[in-house]
């Protein structure tokens, strides 16, 4: 099967499964957006979801945030994980919007990238979920998921958003991405599928034996 036919087949199954694609991460503006995705580098949207309501009733906007301690900030957010380097990362991106953009998240991908703490998939994830621009933010699971799909040979998530973006409409690109992650969480687990067993990694390849050996991103 040529991978014209495959993308095909994914699209279809995808956009049946998924009409709808929420984002997420709870979240109210840009702002809150911004610290849910941070929080969420390895750790649960779940958790995330349980957690930021606790913050966000002490400090919900960047003024407000900068002025807690990060020792405040660290014991609300404990439960997400790497709480140190996280709760630096918030009180000084937060000393930063307020000092450079007047208190507003930047909409752009290179400015966004300059925060603490904010990485090119939190960045394309903002821009994508709070301004509505083009962006297909790419995590390992995504990366796995491209590779087991036959649409990338990419070592990496850098080169693998990059074929992603080729091979899909930018219009889809949004969409995509949640329905891959929505996919890959009920269908085609890490450690579950390995290629074999959901719909459409049995579509793709139906001759397909063994597990299916990820490279390394």
């Amino acid at each position: 099967m040529n991978k014209s036919k495959r993308i095909n087949i994914i699209s279809r199954i995808l956009d049946e499964q998924y009409k709808e694609t929420p984002a997420p991460l709870d979240h109210s503006d840009p702002f809150t957006l911004l610290i849910a995705v941070l929080l969420s580098a390895q750790c649960t949207d779940e958790r995330v979801n349980k957690v930021t309501p606790l913050l966000f009733e002490k400090a919900s906007d960047p003024e407000e945030m900068r002025k807690l301690s990060e020792k405040k900030i660290y014991g609300i957010i404990r439960p997400c994980g790497l709480g140190p380097q996280k709760s630096k990362a918030i009180k000084k991106l937060s000393d930063i919007l307020v000092r450079d953009y007047e208190g507003r998240v930047p909409s752009g991908l290179i400015e966004l990238e300059k925060l603490p703490g904010v990485g090119h998939k939190t960045a394309s994830v903002v821009v994508s979920q709070a301004f509505n621009k083009p962006a297909f933010p790419v995590d390992t699971h995504i990366h796995r998921l491209a590779q087991r799909w036959g649409l990338t040979n990419g070592k990496n998530v850098k080169q693998t958003e990059k074929d992603l973006k080729r091979l899909f409409p930018k219009k889809d690109w949004q969409k995509l991405h949640l329905q891959i992650i929505f996919w890959g969480r009920e269908y085609c687990q890490a450690r579950e599928c390995w290629g074999l067993e959901c719909r459409i990694c049995s579509t793709c390849y139906p001759k397909r034996k063994r597990k299916f050996k990820h490279k390394k991103p």
